[in-house]
């Protein structure tokens, strides 16, 4: 698969996010149905014979999908590896990426390059998630094809750059694809980030409160409920800066305005079945919460993003059209 191919299957330009203990199998293959990049990351499925249950089940659901509807209206679906030194199941998830070939696969946390072997074995496109500039050109020296852009304003683990100025400075030495994400939840924000230099937008806590997630229902509703002064940023959790839902820290008995000052070490080992367990209740959302107003199948999402996406595409050409009506005036007025 090429960049070119991969857009040219979307009915908007949207990745589902991969989220921590929300996305899963259902959530890949409905987004993929509905003509977006479906994707999860693997420390999800554990342990590791669960991480191949899920495999079959998204390669078995997209092909049943092939039988009912068209084969260029499903979209490519992307596996999300952790390539931390923590993580000591890389080497089996690797396998299991060997054997099932998602197109798409986006490393975080880490080099791209443990990857890049694999899965341009079987033709697929690796990506690297970053959230600095350094990481950015760290990624594509170490030979990623596209670039995951984490900006402020991102649910889970953020970043500090707003997302125009990372796309802008990234543009300036990367031709390659580039997914940005941050705090955009609308067809409106994902034009603007493609009129900005993007190719794709990351859009996770909008999929949250789908209906084919893997989040509690009340955590669903908490998103229904909350707005983007909800959320707070600390390191102080996981040890790398993450977006926090203040009503869930308080109902953990955690205090939202005493965050612990030192973050703890980092450990993001996929083979721990215990870790999963500490953050079920601890829930994360991105500042475009907001736009989040009831729980809705993954489709009707898709429907209302790509509805938005074509509004703006429309807006944006009436305002150039006015724009350069405006200049041929002044030019004919100057000669």
């Amino acid at each position: 698969m090429t960049p070119r191919d991969l857009l040219a299957r979307l009915q908007v330009p949207v990745v589902a996010a991969p989220m921590f203990l929300v996305s899963g199998p259902e959530l890949v293959v409905a987004a993929c149905r509905a003509g977006i990049v479906g994707a999860f990351p693997t420390p999800n499925a554990r342990p590791i014979e669960v991480l191949e249950r899920w495999l079959e089940d998204i390669t078995a659901g997209l092909d049943r999908a092939r039988d009912e509807q068209p084969e260029n209206t499903i979209a490519p679906w992307c596996a999300n590896l952790v390539t931390h030194s923590s993580n000591m199941r890389l080497p089996e998830d690797l396998r299991l990426v060997g054997r099932y070939q998602p197109p798409l696969v986006v490393t975080a946390l880490g080099s791209p390059r443990p990857a890049i072997e694999t899965v341009h074995g079987y033709g697929g496109l690796v990506l690297a998630d970053v959230t600095t500039l350094a990481l950015a050109r760290k990624a594509v020296e170490a030979g990623a094809d596209g670039l995951a852009c984490i900006c402020h304003g991102a649910g889970g683990h953020t970043g500090a750059l707003s997302p125009f100025a990372f796309v802008s400075a990234v543009r300036e030495f990367f031709d390659g694809l580039v997914i940005v994400g941050g705090a955009i939840s609308d067809g409106w924000g994902v034009a603007g980030a493609i009129a900005a230099g993007a190719d794709l937008v990351y859009m996770g806590t909008r999929f949250i409160a789908a209906r084919e997630s893997l989040a509690d229902a009340a955590y669903k509703q908490m998103l229904v409920d909350s707005s983007a002064s909800d959320i707070v940023v600390s390191a102080g959790l996981t040890g790398t800066p993450a977006s926090w839902l203040k009503p869930s820290l308080r109902a953990n008995g955690i205090d939202p305005e005493q965050l612990p000052a030192t973050p703890p070490p980092r450990s993001y080992d996929s083979s721990d079945v215990e870790k999963t367990k500490r953050w079920r209740d601890i829930w994360a959302a991105g500042q475009g919460v907001g736009a989040v107003k009831s729980v809705q199948p993954v489709a009707q999402i898709v429907r209302e993003l790509r509805e938005e996406y074509l509004a703006a595409g429309e807006r944006f050409q009436r305002r150039l059209a006015r724009g350069t009506a405006a200049i041929d005036m002044q030019e004919s007025v100057h000669e």
